[in-house]
């Protein structure tokens, strides 16, 4: 055993018995490297890491390379989940250096922190050349090595540094417009997504093209998310058997995933697509909604009512052997069933992978392959359930995917945002009661003095403070949870989480929120503001400022929102995908927020109210409410526009209002 035997990380566990002597992240570590006088190597990944898992059995577990890293280096091993604040750092260092990134993230470091080289996955021989080269330098070139690492940690301290905007620019359509001018030559208006592979599902850039689409009548991006949404939901990269979305595809066609599901990813298209059956009503996209809720429940659900974090790609050292299918494997299970199901889930030359595996994925919509079979949709719908339903059980029985079973904050809140969305698209009352569980789960284990975050939960124990991502995605959960479930307490304690982040995260001119609070003793604090596969949490905490800004009349705030906006206004056209929920703060701003106050007892509930809600819609039910003092009578109240229309009592009234107010 080396030193991580007694951690939580499942990840960090995975490597407890390498012949390397790791150690976690901790400042100690960093005073014996002085002592000793030794490079670092700081070595970060995650649990399902297919590569992370490569890498460790070709390096970590060698006899010969762990002696050689034991007697020349201070090997620390990161989860990029449990610390992504670390992770930020010194990906950061190493995309300066090679332009690339991704796990695993292998950096080295002087004794005191500042990186010197790096780069991801190495296979053997050049594992150990990279090594050899780096003790040498260390010993006969020093002077340079040293110098070299102070530039480049000048440059990670400058890398995301703000330039304030002389004044607030006004907000202006023709922003909107030309971010999507100048992304539309990356739409794949064929398989749908990018024109480049792999292919990541990046909800938030689809909810914003989305929206974008409704607010301009966009015809063509509307067809562009629609197809995206419909290739992905046929494809290889959604489980049709069980559920859930793996994290990508490595093809064009969305057909072979790499299979490890992560929660932020499922949570964040369970909301995308609620949303687009909204819009859409396409019932294939609320299938998806309740099948992903089973999975989420059967499989990633702790006792706690939280959800874990991932799902390995690997069973049995083999990628994706859990989800693939054997053809004889099939027709024995399937008997008659065989002929059908095999035209419908491409076990064919579409389907086939490699060995003999077939990935099930569909070319027809449900409707017109019923059709061809000359059935009825309801038989269809009936037989493939019931299929389904038989492979599940089957593919149960072999050995499962690692569970990565640490639960954080941020990528619950995610969860619980989900969960609204799919309440206010379906009225099932499920989806709320899974809300406020998972919501409970954060205020009764993850919220101390009513203000501080924790970010990780394993074990029955929380113990890494909150970063910015945990407090932006709760303020934002519970802001929507309060929307659609009436209950005043999960606005409150937006209202105190917006206030800690603005006194312990915030950078006073810029406004900027740093990824870490005041208390980070990692060589730089990093701001997370480009969004990827999840919302930069800058990005978040704009929209948050500004809704909790009109909720509360906190002209601050609001113009805390507008700052932050105004940071990044310059130059979003250039990248469209890396600031999507910025521009859904910029169609907030340019359409304004319609503002209902339901006032005391009425005919419309708030359950009814929940699902007319959209991007543009902020709810009252609390006379408390700054937002709806003024209202002293019981009644259904809208302001839109500037314009506060009379008492509305009925609901089908109310949505008309809406529906001529949204855009």
């Amino acid at each position: 055993m080396n030193k991580l035997d007694k951690e939580s990380s499942l990840y960090l566990l995975q490597h407890a018995k390498n012949p390397v002597n790791w150690y976690a992240w901790s400042d100690k570590v960093f005073q014996i490297a002085k002592s000793e006088n030794k490079l670092v190597l700081i070595s970060i990944g995650y649990s399902a890491c297919h590569w992370c898992h490569v890498m460790e059995k070709e390096c970590f577990e060698d006899e010969e390379l762990a002696a050689f890293m034991n007697a020349n280096f201070i090997c620390i091993k990161v989860d990029r989940e449990e610390r992504p604040d670390i992770d930020q750092v010194y990906m950061t260092a190493v995309q300066l250096m090679t332009q690339k990134g991704g796990w695993p993230l292998n950096c080295f470091t002087l004794p005191d922190g500042r990186p010197i080289y790096g780069g991801t996955y190495f296979p053997k021989e050049q594992w150990l050349h990279i090594l050899k080269s780096l003790v040498h330098s260390y010993r006969h070139d020093f002077e340079k090595v040293v110098e070299y690492a102070k530039n480049l940690n000048e440059a990670i301290s400058q890398s995301e540094l703000i330039d304030l905007p002389q004044k607030i620019e006004k907000r202006d359509a023709k922003k909107l417009h030309e971010i999507i001018d100048r992304w539309r030559p990356n739409f794949d208006n064929r398989d749908g997504g990018p024109t480049k592979a792999p292919k990541f599902p990046l909800p938030n850039n689809y909810l914003f093209l989305m929206e974008f689409a409704l607010c301009f009548k966009d015809k063509k991006v509307q067809n562009h998310v629609l197809l995206t949404l419909d290739k992905m939901l046929a494809g290889g990269i959604y489980d049709q058997i069980g559920g859930g979305f793996s994290r990508y595809s490595v093809d064009m066609l969305w057909k072979v995933p790499h299979f490890e599901k992560m929660l932020y990813d499922n949570a964040q298209l369970l909301e995308l697509y609620s949303n687009a059956y909204k819009y859409y009503k396409k019932n294939e996209y609320k299938e998806m909604v309740y099948q992903t809720v089973d999975w989420v429940k059967r499989e990633m659900k702790d006792s706690s009512n939280a959800f874990y974090s991932a799902l390995d790609a690997d069973t049995d050292n083999e990628e994706g052997k859990f989800y693939c299918w054997q053809k004889k494997e099939l027709k024995t299970i399937l008997g008659v069933d065989f002929t059908w199901f095999s035209s419908y889930y491409s076990v064919n030359k579409l389907g086939f992978w490699e060995d003999d595996k077939y990935i099930l994925l569909t070319t027809e919509t449900a409707k017109t392959f019923a059709r061809s079979q000359n059935w009825t949709l309801s038989e269809f719908q009936k037989k493939r359930n019931a299929v389904n339903k038989k492979l599940l059980a089957h593919r149960n029985k072999r050995t499962q995917p690692g569970c990565d079973t640490k639960c954080l904050t941020s990528w619950n809140a995610m969860t619980i945002s989900g969960f609204c969305a799919a309440f206010s698209a379906f009225g099932d009352i499920k989806f709320l009661n899974l809300a406020k569980k998972t919501a409970l789960w954060i205020e009764n284990y993850q919220l101390r003095n009513q203000d501080c975050l924790f970010h990780n939960f394993a074990n029955n124990k929380a113990c890494i403070d909150g970063f910015l991502e945990d407090y932006a995605f709760v303020i934002e959960a519970f802001i929507r949870l309060y929307q659609v479930s009436a209950e005043l307490k999960w606005l409150t304690i937006a209202k105190k989480l917006a206030k800690k982040v603005e006194r312990d995260f915030m950078h006073n001119e810029s406004k900027m929120c740093y990824f870490s609070n005041n208390a980070s003793s990692l060589i730089a604090r990093k701001m997370d503001i480009y969004d990827n596969v999840i919302p930069a949490s800058n990005s978040v905490m704009a929209n948050n400022f500004y809704l909790l800004g009109h909720y509360y009349k906190n002209t601050e705030w609001q113009e805390i929102a507008n700052q932050m906006l105004a940071n990044v206004y310059d130059g979003m056209e250039q990248y469209g995908s890396g600031f999507s929920n910025w521009g859904l703060l910029l169609l907030r701003m340019i359409n304004g927020l319609t503002e209902i106050n339901s006032i005391g007892k009425n005919t419309i509930n708030s359950d009814s109210i929940s699902t007319i809600l959209n991007q543009y819609t902020l709810v009252s039910y609390h006379q408390a409410l700054p937002i709806s003092k003024e209202y002293k009578n019981d009644g259904v109240y809208v302001c839109t526009k500037g314009i506060c229309h009379p008492v509305i009592s009925e609901l089908s009234k109310l949505k008309v209002l809406l529906d001529k107010n949204s855009y």
